[in-house]
Formats: structure tokens, C-alpha cells, sequence
């Protein structure tokens, strides 16, 4: 599963993890965390808003070592 952080204010860390890929896009899980709350989302995402978030830099993706310590 890659891990992807979201773009957001510097109080909070946003992450992105892809479950699933179909043709249209990708089955995401939204994990938000602020304030020491983490707040969890499944969602679909489709392949055009996942890649122009790529493009733009609203989302990265992480290393491995990374995601494997925040998860």
C-alpha cells in the first residue's frame, strides 16, 4: 500500500493511502490528525483529481521508511 502525505495547515498532518485501483481511479483511506484526534476516511478518488494532486503538490508520496513509522 503507498503511502501519500497531504498538503494542509501546520497544526495538523494529513496522509493519503491507496487500497485499491480500478480503471476510474483509486479507493482511498483520509487519515487526518489534529490536536491528537485522528479522524478516518474511506473514500473513491478519481484518477484525474489523484493526478492533478500529484501535479500540483497537494499530495507526495512518502518513503517507505517513513509511513511505516507513522502508521
Amino acid at each position: 500500500m503507498k503511502r501519500y502525505c497531504v498538503k494542509c495547515e501546520n497544526d495538523r498532518v494529513e496522509f493519503l493511502d491507496i487500497l485499491r485501483e480500478t480503471d476510474e481511479g483509486y479507493m482511498v483511506r483520509v487519515i487526518r490528525v489534529k490536536d491528537g484526534y485522528d479522524k478516518v476516511v474511506e473514500e473513491f478518488m478519481s484518477r484525474h483529481l489523484f493526478e492533478l494532486c500529484l501535479h500540483t503538490g497537494f499530495i507526495y508520496e512518502m518513503k517507505e521508511e517513513s509511513a511505516s513509522s507513522v502508521a
